[in-house]
Formats: structure tokens, C-alpha cells, sequence
């Protein structure tokens, strides 16, 4: 009954996010289509209008025709006087019995008739740009409404994965602090207890790098202050002291150096959370229990080109992009079995662009897996970097 209770807790949240986004859709359409039914009537009756002036001035010019030409029978000499008051009007052929006449100037007809055709092609033109910018508002606060929501599903997201990242190792160590506590444990034992105390501290520390690095960089006023260094060097010693973690988890890491001396400008504290959150990366989503994990360095032309490849299911071509995004994870926090709280490889992106460079990924090596690319500009004076390794070209493997 517990269970259900708790089943029944963690899918409200859901449906009540599917009822909001129902009722936002309905609510704009209805607003979408009102503001096309309101346009389509004000077209309809503006063109009415115009049509219906121009009837009553064509109307009222005959009625002019036939009353001037009734006064001008009877009295000639006034037909100028009356050209005078009824500048629409001119003299037109004589009756057949002599008597003079006059009609509507087909000038003025023409000029107000062009008048008309402009007012008509001025409201066909207004309406629909009335309408394009009303809808091109309601798009721009239906984007805003969706990425505010997004945005509320990531931070739920966030919270339940930190809640877990931080819950889960806790428990854990209490449990093996009370076994220990509570009964006598072989040296062995012992051994291994502390090995899982120490993964899970680990655990823990991660997860605390990762939120403290990204209220860091939210709070950054000034770009981070760069120094030259030869990447060969930067990575060689950062992969020696994370090889034996990794490889405590399974990884089989192999990295390719440089040929040749890789200047480049970086923040070596900056640059060492993005190669560490790669190398997580990479284990944490390789299969089975020996993860291959591939670290190539080389030059291209201006660029300096550092690759993680791995092994494991790969990132869709969809959410390439979206992967970098703060509190980014696909899938549901509720039944997602990888651990990490959205937060490393927006921090990758984030750090490798205050570093003038950029980060992409896509499909790893042979269709397999995931590479990870992080992209530096290569510094012009080679003198100002670091040493090189002294075996650049060698490939260091587990």
C-alpha cells in the first residue's frame, strides 16, 4: 500500500505538468484564432466600407448630374457658376433638343477611384501584418512560457538528482559505519569497507564541486586569467592523477599525446574540471565492467584538438546540442539509474568557452559510443608554452 501510495506521489507532478501544458495549448489557440477571426472581419468590413462610400458618392455625383443640368435649362448663363460649386462636374454634349448638359468629370472619377484601390491594398496589407505581429507576440511568450517550464523540469530535476547524489552516499556510509560499529570485521572486510567508504566520499565531493563550480561561474564578474602551457604536459599530469580512480571503476584508459609541442592559453584549474568531468563522463556511461576510454590529443592548423572517446550507448543527434544545457538530463530523474545531477558537461562548455575555445560531440569512432571534443586556439609563439612531453607521440594505456 506504501509502495502504491509513493507510485501514485511521483506521477502527479507529471500529470499535472500535462494538464498545464493542455490548458496553455487551448488557451492559445483560442487566442490564435480569435485574433484571425477578428482580423478576417476587420478586413471584410473595412473593404465594405469603401465600397459602400464609393456607391454613395457615385450616387450622389448623378443626383448633382441631373440637378445642375435641370438649373442650367433653365438658365445657361449660370452653368459656370455651377461648374464652379460642383468641381466633379463638366460640361458634357447638348441635349437633343440644344439644351445645355453636363456629367461627371471621368478625371476625378479616376483619381478617386485609384484612391479607393490604394485604401484597399493598404488594409489587405495591414491586416495580415496586424495578425503576423500579434501572432509572432503570442509565439514569442509561448517560447518564453515552454522555456520557463523547461526550465522549472530541469531545476525538479536537479533538485530530486542532488537530493539522491547526496542521500544515497550518506546512507551508505552510515550503513558501513554502523557495521563496523556494531561487529567485529575480518582485515579484509575492513579493507573493502573503507574502499566503499572512500568511493562513496568521492561520490560526494563530485557532486559538491560540480554545484559550488556552477554558483561560481554564475557569480563570476571577469573572465578567468589565462597562462600558457603545452596541453600535452597539462593532460599528462591531470590523467596520472585521475588514472587510478578511473581505473578503480572500471576504466581502461588509453591516451595518445601529441607529435609535437601543443601551445595553447588556458586556466589549468579551469581546464582540469573539464577534462575530469569528460573522463566521469566517459566511465559512467561505459558498459559492462572494463570501460575503454580513448584520450587523443592533436594539432589542426590554428587549433588544438583534445578527443574522449568511449563506448557506450552514445548521445542521439537530437539532444547533441541540449546535453550542454544547465541541469540537462534526458529522461525522468524518477527512473534514471546514472548518477549526476545535470550539471558536468554544462560546465564543460561554460569553462571551455571562457577559454576561448568550444566543445561539441558526436558519434565516437567506428559508430561506437560518444566523442567529446574540446577545441583551443593554438598560441602563435610556441616559445611561451611549457615543455613538451618528452615521448610526445607515446600512447599511455591501463
Amino acid at each position: 500500500m506504501t509502495r502504491a501510495r509513493s507510485a501514485g506521489r511521483r506521477r502527479r507532478p507529471s500529470s499535472q505538468g500535462n494538464g498545464e501544458r493542455l490548458g496553455t495549448r487551448i488557451a492559445f489557440t483560442v487566442i490564435v484564432l480569435f485574433v484571425l477571426a477578428q482580423v478576417g472581419w476587420w478586413l471584410i468590413f473595412q473593404t465594405q466600407l469603401i465600397d459602400r462610400a464609393a456607391a454613395e458618392r457615385e450616387a450622389a455625383w448623378q443626383r448633382d448630374v441631373a440637378t445642375v443640368t435641370a438649373l442650367v435649362a433653365d438658365d445657361p448663363a449660370s452653368l459656370q457658376g455651377w461648374l464652379e460649386r460642383y468641381p466633379h462636374l463638366r460640361p458634357s454634349a447638348p441635349q437633343p433638343d440644344g439644351a445645355l448638359a453636363v456629367e461627371v468629370d471621368p478625371d476625378v472619377a479616376d483619381r478617386l477611384a485609384a484612391r479607393d484601390a490604394s485604401a484597399r491594398r493598404m488594409i489587405a496589407f495591414e491586416g495580415p501584418f496586424f495578425a503576423v505581429v500579434i501572432l509572432a507576440m503570442l509565439a514569442l511568450i509561448a517560447s518564453s512560457l515552454r522555456a520557463e517550464r523547461e526550465l522549472k523540469r530541469r531545476q525538479q530535476n536537479f533538485l530530486s538528482a542532488v537530493t539522491h547524489e547526496f542521500n544515497t552516499p550518506i546512507g551508505t556510509l552510515r550503513l558501513l559505519v554502523q557495521t563496523l560499529r556494531l561487529r567485529r570485521a575480518s582485515p579484509e572486510r575492513t579493507v573493502d569497507y573503507l574502499r566503499r567508504m572512500e568511493t562513496e566520499l568521492d561520490r560526494l565531493e563530485r557532486t559538491s564541486d560540480h554545484v559550488l563550480a556552477a554558483a561560481r561561474l554564475e557569480q563570476a564578474d571577469s573572465p578567468p586569467v589565462l597562462e600558457a602551457a603545452d596541453l600535452n604536459v597539462v593532460v599528462q599530469g591531470l590523467v596520472g592523477r585521475a588514472r587510478e580512480g578511473l581505473e578503480a571503476r572500471g576504466a581502461r584508459l588509453t591516451v595518445r599525446y601529441g607529435h609535437e609541442p601543443l601551445p595553447v592559453s588556458l586556466d589549468p584549474d579551469a581546464f582540469a574540471l573539464v577534462l575530469n568531468n569528460l573522463l566521469d563522463n566517459a566511465v559512467k556511461y561505459g558498459p559492462g565492467d572494463v570501460k575503454p576510454v580513448t584520450v587523443t590529443l592533436r594539432a589542426d592548423g590554428d587549433l588544438v584538438r583534445l578527443h574522449v572517446d568511449d563506448e557506450g550507448p552514445g548521445v542521439p543527434a537530437e539532444e547533441r546540442e541540449r546535453v550542454f544545457e544547465r541541469f540537462y538530463r534526458a529522461g525522468d530523474e524518477l527512473t534514471r539509474v546514472s548518477v549526476g545531477v545535470g550539471l558536468g558537461l554544462h560546465l564543460v562548455k561554460t569553462v571551455t568557452e571562457a577559454m576561448n575555445g568550444w566543445v561539441q560531440v558526436e558519434e565516437g569512432p567506428g559508430s561506437r559510443g560518444s566523442r567529446f571534443t574540446v577545441v583551443l586556439p593554438r598560441r602563435v609563439a610556441a616559445d611561451d608554452a611549457a615543455p613538451a612531453v618528452g615521448d610526445a607521440g607515446a600512447v599511455a594505456s591501463a
